[in-house]
């Protein structure tokens, strides 16, 4: 198992936004964290980045307890998140937020990997001396997940990725999630179109109220009526 979380609980004062949450996602998996709005997906993400404290439980990365690391030492360790909103850094040329994405890395090989980012986004690569301000939605998308993939990420969770993207942009961005797991990386994903989350990941937990009420085969969550009726609602049509 890459990553192995345990009995997590996650507290904001009196609110619990994740408890007692116990699941793991295997080298080769996509896995997709599905529910309703205030159901504690964002708090799981960035409790297991160190971005949140967790209040108990532990979180296991590559065989080693991260439990107690600082975000860039989890980062270091391989363990990479997009959040919600892409969180670029607009004041900045596209070059220089994909520069934030190596801030932890101290090898000779942060040039080249920059190269193959702008080989993967074009439109990145002709923007790359432009503050990042000019990018669209889908452009911006695509700075952050590139920003993420500078830290050769092991694991990449993706928080609600394409929240505010047009039906064509969704489609590509979720054909780049798809390629990006056949390229070795095992992907943690947060996406409130349940169709498609469903059609690319091999397993599915759905939490509610900070729990996991249920967790299976993507497949045969796509196929459960009664959960669709309550937390996929149109975008499971």
């Amino acid at each position: 198992m890459l990553l192995e979380v345990e009995n997590l609980d996650v507290r904001y004062g009196r609110t619990h936004a994740v408890q007692s949450l116990t699941f793991g996602v295997e080298p080769d998996e996509i896995v997709t964290v599905l529910g309703s709005n205030g159901a504690g997906k964002t708090s799981l993400l960035r409790a297991l980045q160190g971005l949140t404290p967790i209040a108990g439980g532990r979180v296991i990365f590559a065989g080693e307890d991260l439990t107690r690391l600082t975000p860039p030492q989890r980062l270091k360790r391989r363990l990479a998140l997009v959040p919600e909103g892409r969180q670029i850094a607009i004041s900045l040329s596209v070059h220089e937020n994909l520069l934030m994405g190596a801030y932890c890395r101290d090898d000779g090989d942060v040039s080249r990997d920059i190269d193959a980012i702008y080989q993967r986004f074009p439109n990145l690569g002709s923007r790359r001396d432009m503050s990042a301000s000019v990018l669209s939605g889908g452009e911006q998308q695509m700075l952050a997940i590139g920003r993420a993939l500078l830290a050769r990420p092991r694991l990449m969770m993706l928080d609600e990725p394409s929240l505010g993207l047009s039906p064509l942009l969704v489609e590509r961005l979720f054909g780049l999630i798809v390629d990006l797991h056949r390229d070795g990386l095992a992907i943690l994903l947060v996406e409130q179109n349940t169709r498609m989350a469903l059609e690319v990941a091999a397993r599915g937990i759905v939490m509610e109220l900070g729990r996991a009420v249920l967790e299976g085969p993507a497949a045969g969550l796509r196929d459960n009526e009664r959960l669709a009726a309550a937390y996929f609602g149109d975008a499971h049509t």
